[in-house]
């Protein structure tokens, strides 16, 4: 009976066999090159998420040969309209810098330009990039750096870390320092910037005052101390440390006691850096104490550190409660924990006099412990304790004296012989019964107990040669023949140095000055005591040792750098003189009625801001100049100038409103400006005019200027509303940027570039006409060039005659149809060679799948009436003036109309098509090139 169910696939075929051999340096550049034409397509998908992937991936390919192409991609993104793609071309930059840190000129140059990016997506990936590739170019930060300060709120939190702890390295150097105790503080100390001399000279007298800068700076970061982020409040932490004045770091304290209650990983850092900043300020935390009692749930390195804080924070008024707590301490049943409680205990004893003693009695109580690492710890710390008053506690020095046989711990036995050594005339009676001892156990001790018992003999011997010259020479004997080499040197020393014969020099008079000098009492002090060196919050700083890629902290400057560097000189919107408004009015012949006394008032103080010298000779004029001049422009009115004479007339007024904004001309080509005059001179709107207040229309007119250069840049013909009959035109403006089709490394080289010709289609008037440029970049001829009959999306497409031979180095134009059946999908065909075939694509914008057509307004409105309206918007950023354009889709005839309503002091833009899609794409193109062209 057969199963129902086939075979498998490793049944029928076996066991797939793979090569375990890597692939060689040149393989993998080979295959990452392959997939490099699929990627650059994705550039310029009109996904926001494709393209930034696309990004992600190319900048991921470890391979140096294409780090030109990365350098493009790069540039490219970082001009992009979509924030997620620049943020991601800003990570990008990190990527590339590693593989090639040549590049980091040009790399700089993408920096410099993302760093004035408005979007907080952007500013803290730009902010990482910056610290990676170049974080000494501070001068990059001056323009940014109140706008950085403004956006860290709003950005997201990660980049809210970057960003905080790159302002902390600004600041340093651009400002001095808030810790001087002649500095005075201000909250409002910006009202600095507009004090009057007066005011400025009273204030010299005043040694300080705080920039408004470094102000803006703690203000603006203050607030995320109440982060929901660990990081970010730990930033702040370290910022207000490093920078803000003494009396306001306690702000710091209760943000920083809140991360306590988070994961031990985060108490871990957290403590860390508290225990160094109570080392310098204890009332920070005193209020707070109990928050860092240890709890039986901490680990150990959790209660280590709390130890340390609550050590730091002793002084003669809490003492005897944190005392009380160490005694609850060193009965734990962690070992390691108890020991380092007896060694805060020695320290609190060091550092506060009044309770010394009380520690000493307290830690000699310890040495009956029945654990032995309490008692041994104990004796380390008693040792250094007796150190500092060693004639005062020679009872204690007995007492462990005679505790000695049943201390096991070398490190104990080690300080008890060194106590006696040190100290032996206080005990002349005890120290030789000792040494008698540990001749007797002297080949069983460890080595660090050893090397005492020939430190105590040694001196035994310079103090009490009667009782104890023998015991040396023996000891000495044993040492000489140690297994330890440490052990075998020390004895001969000594024997050298103690015993005088005949080879011994003259050091040996000088033995006792030499064993028996006194010893300074060693300071016992916290382990973070140095570690204030490094930042707080980094690597360095956790690890007490530079790590790679730190940045150390400046010193506060002397004298404080000029602050103008980072003034940004703020472009106002271009506002017309009036003047301009009377030249349009002339050039139409149009009447104007009088405006109201209000706006009478508003035009003058608007020309008295202009020009002061205009304003004089205004205000001078006598009541009969006025009254000529209204008969003036009556008469003007009744005048009827032909059309050659009023086209010369608008055309000149139009250029003279182009060369004030000069904004405009100092991007726009030549041909662009002579393009847009053009429009200007044909269709400026009288109705216009007409229809809105005088003020209103001098504010709008230079986006109406904006307006005919997007017009100029982005459609073949305008069609206005205006009481004149218009005729259909050719383009207005026909770019001459090509698109790659075929780049020629896929193309095995050949490669193909493809531009909108904006031309009616001479192979069918539902075809968009296209230009083909060919090339062929290898050593050899390429044959039979053409266009396969295959299309993998349905669009009919006309295709060129072949080519039937293309020579070396060598280009060729042709011309081909496309109908994309209004939508922006890519028409996908096979460019083929005699040998090949290669998938290629054609993504279309919207604007090239409309034509411009001719209307009259009533038919216009008609039109629109009977139209579903599709589409609206409304937006406070755009002031346009009002106009229409009509046009229809190239392969249906479906009307589009466009209207730009203006309703101060809004704008409205309504779409009318029956091609929603359509629509929406191309309400959002025009809203977009409208708002980015505003003033």
């Amino acid at each position: 009976m057969t199963s129902r169910h086939p075979k498998s696939w490793m049944q029928l075929y076996g066991e797939p066999t793979f090569d375990p051999s890597p692939l060689s340096t040149k393989e993998q550049q080979d295959l990452a090159l392959l997939s490099i034409s699929t990627f650059q397509r994705a550039l310029k998908d009109p996904n926001q998420l494709i393209r930034a992937s696309a990004l992600r991936v190319l900048s991921s390919i470890r391979v140096p040969i294409i780090v030109p192409i990365m350098m493009l991609a790069i540039k490219e993104a970082a001009t992009d309209l979509s924030p997620y793609v620049r943020k991601t071309a800003a990570h990008a930059i990190q990527k590339l810098y590693s593989l090639d840190p040549d590049q980091k000129e040009h790399l700089i140059e993408v920096i410099e330009k993302l760093l004035k990016d408005k979007s907080t997506l952007v500013a803290g990936s730009v902010v990482m990039a910056f610290e990676e590739v170049c974080p000494d170019r501070i001068d990059l930060i001056h323009k940014n750096y109140r706008k950085l300060c403004n956006l860290l709120v709003d950005v997201e939190e990660w980049g809210q870390v970057v960003i905080i702890h790159m302002l902390t390295r600004y600041a340093r150097t651009q400002f001095v320092s808030p810790w001087r105790e002649d500095a005075v503080f201000d909250e409002n100390s910006e009202k600095a910037f507009y004090d009057s001399e007066e005011e400025r000279r009273v204030d010299q007298s005043k040694p300080y005052i705080m920039d408004p800068d470094h102000r803006l700076l703690l203000r603006n970061t203050k607030p995320l101390l109440q982060s929901r982020n660990t990081a970010v409040v730990m930033a702040v932490s370290q910022l207000y440390w490093h920078l803000a004045p003494k009396h306001e770091l306690s702000i710091i304290t209760k943000s920083l006691v809140r991360l306590l209650r988070s994961h031990r990983e985060v108490q871990y850092i957290v403590l860390q850096n508290i225990a160094t900043m109570s080392i310098q300020r204890k009332g920070m935390f005193e209020p707070f104490m109990k928050s860092f009692y240890v709890r039986s749930t901490d680990a150990t390195h959790i209660k280590t550190l709390k130890l340390e804080i609550l050590t730091n924070l002793a002084n003669e008024a809490s003492i005897s409660t944190i005392l009380r707590e160490f005694q609850t301490y060193v009965k734990s049943q962690d070992k390691a924990f108890a020991a380092a409680t007896i060694q805060a205990i020695g320290c609190c004893a060091t550092n506060i006099s009044e309770v010394t003693d009380t520690c000493l009695n307290g830690l000699v109580l310890l040495l009956s412990n029945r654990d032995e690492t309490v008692v041994a710890e104990s004796v380390v710390v008693i040792k250094k304790l007796l150190q500092t008053q060693p004639s005062q506690h020679s009872d204690i020095i007995k007492h462990m004296a005679k505790l000695f046989d049943n201390i096991t711990v070398p490190m104990a036995r080690a300080s008890i012989l060194w106590l006696m050594g040190e100290y032996c005339e206080h005990v002349p009676k005890i120290a030789p019964d000792v040494l008698r001892k540990m001749a007797k156990t002297f080949t069983d001790e460890e080595d660090i107990v050893k090397l005492q018992i020939v430190n105590l003999a040694a001196k035994l011997y310079l103090t009490n040669s009667k009782q104890t010259k023998l015991l040396t020479q023996y000891i000495l004997n044993l040492g000489k023949y140690d297994q330890n080499y440490d052990i075998r040197d020390r004895t001969r020393f000594i024997r050298q140095l103690i015993v005088p014969n005949e080879k011994s020099g003259a050091l040996s008079k000088y033995a006792r000055r030499i064993l028996m000098a006194p010893k300074p009492a060693p300071v016992l002090q916290s382990a973070f005591k140095d570690r204030d060196r490094f930042q707080l919050g980094t690597l360095s700083h956790t690890l007490n040792s530079q790590a790679s890629g730190y940045l150390e902290l400046s010193d506060w400057p002397a004298v404080a750098p000029d602050q103008s560097v980072r003034n940004v000189e703020v472009v106002e919107p271009v506002r017309l003189p009036c003047i301009y408004l009377r030249l349009v009015l002339n050039c139409f012949c149009v009447h104007v009625e009088s405006v109201s006394e209000s706006e009478s008032k508003e035009n003058s103080d608007d020309s008295n801001k202009s020009s002061s010298s205009q304003s004089e000779k205004s205000s001078s004029e006598s009541d009969s100049e006025k009254k000529k001049k209204t008969l003036k422009n009556k008469k003007l009115q009744q005048q009827k100038p032909d059309s050659k004479d009023r086209q010369k007339r608008i055309r000149s007024t139009c250029l003279r409103i182009m060369q004030h904004n000069y904004s405009l001309n100092y991007y726009l080509p030549p041909q662009i400006i002579q393009k847009t005059l053009n429009i200007m001179t044909k269709y400026i709107l009288i109705h216009i005019v007409l229809s809105i207040s005088t003020p209103f229309f001098v504010n709008c007119m230079c986006s109406l200027l904006h307006l005919c250069v997007f017009l100029a840049c982005q459609f073949d013909a305008v069609s206005w509303p205006v009481h004149v009959s218009l005729q259909a035109s050719s383009p207005v403006f026909v770019p001459e940027t090509s698109h790659e089709l075929l780049h020629r490394m896929t193309g095995k080289g050949l490669s193909a570039q493809y531009r909108f010709t904006r031309q009616p289609c001479i192979y069918g008037n539902s075809m968009v006409s296209l230009q083909l440029t060919l090339s062929n970049s290898t050593d050899q001829a390429l044959e039979n060039i053409h266009i396969s009959e295959k299309s993998s999306t349905g669009q009919n497409i006309h295709r060129f005659n072949a080519i039937e031979r293309l020579e070396p180095q060598a280009s060729v134009t042709v011309s081909m149809g496309v109908d994309f059946n209004d939508s922006t999908q890519a028409a996908n065909f096979q460019l083929c060679t005699k040998e090949d075939e290669f998938s290629v694509s054609i993504q279309p914008a919207v604007g090239e799948l409309l034509l411009p057509i001719t209307m009259s307004e009533a038919d216009f409105t008609k039109e629109q009436a009977g139209m579903p309206m599709k589409h609206q918007l409304t937006s406070q950023s755009i002031f346009l003036c009002i106009s229409r354009f009509a046009g229809k889709t190239v392969s249906s005839g479906s009307l589009v109309l466009v209207s730009v309503a203006l309703k101060d002091p809004d704008a409205v833009i309504t779409i009318n098509t029956e091609k929603t899609v359509m629509g929406s794409m191309l309400l959002r193109q025009v809203k977009t090139a409208l708002t980015n062209s505003g003033p």
